[in-house]
């Protein structure tokens, strides 16, 4: 049986790894051009609003909770997977910490913040991977129908434009920007 969830956490990741993949690429330290910094800030931003504040919420509060009652052998995993979304809002503010030394103190800030980057980046790849091929595939084993009408139900309600759905009003704008002002071939605006 298909859960809509599991198929809402997987395009999430996958969105936010396209995100990270942009913001990895437009700010190279090998990059020739300078970095406008508009379309880094706004991809920022929606790593912050979607995936540290929507999307990881859920997977603690809902699916992990779920989980955790099911296959208490999962505590240790469950336990590292939700330490590490405690981690993520902090660690989007140092990055967009680097990113403001970067465009303000300039050029000797770029390696800095491409570091952090690369490691944020290398850090969130490993945790979705994780989530994936071992959390997911226990939770279609272990859960049954009840779990799974919570768990749909609230992943379900995500709203995530880059997976496809048209944003809430709040958030069009940013959607908009982030499509128009990031250069070819991630976004729309000229490369």
């Amino acid at each position: 049986m298909r859960h809509e969830a599991i198929d809402v956490i997987r395009a999430e990741h996958a969105a936010l790894s396209a995100v990270l993949g942009t913001l990895l690429a437009l700010s190279a330290p090998d990059r020739a051009t300078p970095a406008d910094f508009k379309p880094l800030r706004a991809m920022l931003l929606y790593i912050d609003e979607f995936p540290e504040r929507l999307h990881h919420v859920k997977e603690t509060q809902v699916l992990f909770a779920r989980l955790r009652l099911r296959a208490p052998r999962m505590k240790v995993l469950l336990d590292r997977l939700d330490h590490e979304h405690e981690r993520g809002e902090a660690a989007v503010r140092v990055l967009q910490h680097a990113l403001l030394a970067y465009e303000l103190i300039g050029e000797s800030r770029r390696a800095a913040f491409a570091e952090a980057l690369q490691r944020y980046a290398a850090f969130y790849r490993e945790h979705m991977r994780i989530e994936e091929r071992e959390v997911l595939p226990l939770a279609e084993e272990l859960l049954g129908d009840d779990d799974w009408r919570e768990i749909d139900a609230a992943f379900g309600a995500n709203r995530d434009p880059l997976t496809g759905h048209a944003p809430d009003a709040e958030y069009a704008e940013l959607f908009r920007l982030i499509a128009t002002i990031t250069p070819a071939p991630y976004g729309l605006a000229a490369a």
